[in-house]
């Protein structure tokens, strides 16, 4: 049996296996695809703390060595369901099942993405999902935002003040944002908007160099840019866990401050929790949150 299994092997997930492994409990940690979560698509990371710029696969694999070394037992195995015995949980795989005391859910979200050729071949060279982790490199330069909501108008505020003209590109005639950051936007010396229109193709070899759009009419345009920040939501991956978690109107799992689910034992980190911040920084804060209640909870209960 198992102390901890944590569930993703994100910035979040692999924060609470390090703290509940230098705590010597007996550790798990169940990935269902790549070690890092979103951030290993990142070129280069500069806005964490301490590290002045890293790229996010050698930021996903220190984390990695970093947990294996402390001895964490690791695999790639999707999790499908946990069963609840007593205070046991019983932690179920596409493969296996698992028991343990408590578990640490990090299962992240994934950004929803345009679904356009060109897209997916430039992530990391053109194409990002998160201004504030990428907008540094653009700096002086051509950029496009596609969406219309919170996300998008605050992409789009942030940028104006690093490149030199940004786009931003709706596919209706109104957004809906809030108000407040509608009138920011339209406020920025730097933006133009374009409305009733969506990007259909990212275009580029190495990088990206050009995207093309179509408005509502059918017309067809093109226009150079040097990066495209696609803000169009994200997708919560946490539907085999519905049975002991409240979500939120969008997905999210609900918790207290300190990331207590609604079962005792059970424990929420990083992008998968509702919250008004997803960043590196905050993923780390909920896992060493997440591992702190993990360790008290393992000391204190009977099993």
């Amino acid at each position: 049996m198992y102390d901890v299994i944590v569930v993703g092997s994100g910035c979040a997930g692999m924060t609470a296996a390090i703290y509940c492994l230098r705590a010597n409990l007996k550790v798990l940690v169940l990935e269902a695809k790549v070690v890092g979560g979103q951030i290993v698509n990142a070129s280069k990371i500069v806005n964490y703390p301490g590290i002045k710029e890293i790229s996010g696969i050698d930021f996903s694999m220190n984390l990695y060595d970093q947990v294996i070394d402390l001895g964490a037992a690791f695999k790639y195995e999707k999790v499908i369901d946990i069963e609840l015995d007593g205070n046991k949980k019983i932690v179920k795989t596409t493969d296996n099942s698992y028991i343990s005391k408590s578990v640490i859910i990090a299962s992240g979200a994934v950004n929803k993405h345009l679904g356009v050729n060109g897209e997916d071949k430039l992530i990391g060279k053109g194409v990002s999902y998160c201004a504030t982790c990428d907008g540094y490199f653009y700096k002086d330069k051509i950029v496009a935002v596609q969406g219309g909501g919170n996300t998008a108008l605050e992409d789009v505020i942030y940028l104006n003040d690093i490149a030199k003209k940004v786009y931003l590109i709706h596919r209706r005639d109104s957004f809906k944002a809030e108000n407040d950051l509608i009138n920011k936007v339209k406020e920025c010396s730097n933006v133009e908007i374009i409305y009733n229109s969506k990007v259909v193709s990212i275009n580029g070899n190495e990088k990206l160099e050009s995207i093309d759009l179509v408005d509502n009419d059918n017309n067809e345009s093109n226009i150079k840019v040097d990066g495209i920040f696609i803000a169009i939501g994200q997708i919560p991956e946490n539907g085999n866990f519905i049975k002991f978690v409240n979500l939120d109107k969008n997905g999210y799992i609900v918790t207290d401050n300190n990331c207590h689910s609604k079962v005792d034992g059970i424990f929420i980190a990083g992008d998968c929790r509702s919250k008004d911040v997803r960043q590196l920084t905050t993923a780390a804060s909920d896992g060493t949150l997440c591992a702190i209640q993990a360790i008290n909870y393992c000391k204190n209960e009977s099993f």
